[in-house]
């Protein structure tokens, strides 16, 4: 029985157990309860993680800023074409520090995601991000992105209008900002149009994030000529974030309580929240000079052979 099968009977028996009195079959059943959650979520393969991920009862970045920020104040635009509405960015106060937040947004309802595109961003999307991100390095703002998607847009139209253009200047603006830049995946994290958020000096993960060059379907697609190996291919990929913490690719990962983080999300952003403020304060003391050089040599590293 995979999770799926084990969150829907975890699920049955619970409204179960809520038609009962105090009793023998009440007892039995939580009893069963319990021993079906211990089973589904102690020992999770790299595929659960993928489902959990990929939950659509999962918090939302709007969900992170409202618990995270208050005073959000979001710009919209990027004064070349318009705005793109999966990716929210403005600035606001973390505590009594300004900061500028990015954030790639999937929706929590079918019409939020349509108008959201999924959370896969335009070429405008990483343009109007671009925009914050140079407006809060010369107002000397700590830039937190948030992480939360399957991949950038692929359409005709988003090609046409530079898509592979935009990502790269994001790549390539981020590596050099003159201010601190914590990044935060949140459940997917996919191909370039998540790395265009994720060139930081800190990337944390939740727990059961997913974080790779594309999707498990895809990597079995190519790689093996069958989609339906997308299981094995997640195994194989190191996607999670204790695999990618163990490679030194994100700097710390946020335990997610049994079931994920919709289960309890103050939480999570009560632990989000002290690191957030524990590597601002390290990187607001930090030399420029000594802050961009460790930026540099954290992303050469990555993949080097021991």
């Amino acid at each position: 029985m995979n999770i799926v099968e084990n969150e829907r009977k975890i699920k049955e028996l619970q409204a179960r157990v809520l038609t009962l009195e105090p009793g023998q079959e009440y007892d039995t059943l939580t009893k069963q309860i319990d021993e079906l959650i211990k089973e589904t979520y102690e020992n999770l393969s790299a595929w659960d993680r993928v489902t959990l991920a990929r939950d659509p009862s999962r918090p939302k970045a709007s969900d992170f800023i409202e618990g995270l920020f208050h005073d959000f104040y979001e710009f919209h635009g990027d004064r070349c074409f318009g705005d793109d509405h999966a990716m929210i960015g403005g600035i606001a106060y973390f505590h009594d520090k300004p900061v500028t937040v990015i954030a790639q947004a999937k929706g929590k309802s079918l019409q939020e995601n349509l108008e959201r595109n999924f959370g896969m961003c335009n070429p405008e999307g990483y343009r109007k991000a671009l925009r914050l991100a140079k407006q809060a390095e010369k107002f000397h703002r700590p830039i937190i992105t948030f992480v939360d998607t399957a991949g950038a847009y692929p359409g005709i139209e988003a090609e046409e209008r530079g898509q592979a253009q935009a990502i790269a200047e994001c790549l390539y603006t981020f590596s050099d900002l003159k201010t601190p830049v914590i990044c935060v995946v949140l459940s997917e994290g996919g191909s370039g149009g998540a790395l265009a958020l994720s060139v930081a000096d800190r990337i944390c993960m939740m727990e059961n994030a997913i974080y790779s060059v594309l999707s498990p379907e895809g990597f079995a697609s190519i790689l093996w000529k069958d989609e339906t190996r997308a299981q094995e291919a997640a195994e194989v990929m190191k996607l999670t974030s204790y695999d990618l913490y163990q490679k030194g690719i994100i700097d710390y990962l946020v335990k997610e309580p049994t079931g994920g983080m919709q289960n309890d999300l103050k939480l999570v952003l009560h632990d989000l929240d002290r690191y957030l403020t524990q590597e601002l304060e390290k990187l607001e003391n930090m030399k420029e000079k000594e802050m961009l050089e460790k930026r540099y040599q954290k992303f050469r590293e990555m993949g080097r052979m021991s």
